[in-house]
């Protein structure tokens, strides 16, 4: 049987917690951040987690 492989962009864009949540970075902090609120960008640089209803299918992504 062949190995299942990782998808190498999820790999890239989410870390685990110690008690088993995913971590990720907010959208909307790459580019045209010259009209957004220095607040705005400010808490977008702060690391959210992924919601429990996409928890399942990232894990399948990491292979989890």
């Amino acid at each position: 049987m062949p190995k299942v492989k990782t998808i190498s962009g999820a790999k890239k864009r989410f870390k685990l917690t110690a008690k088993g949540k995913i971590k990720r970075k907010h959208a909307f902090k790459s580019h045209i951040l010259t009209k957004k609120e220095t607040k705005q960008k400010r808490n977008l640089t702060k690391m959210g987690t992924v919601h429990k209803t996409d928890e399942s299918r990232i894990k399948d992504m990491l292979n989890i």
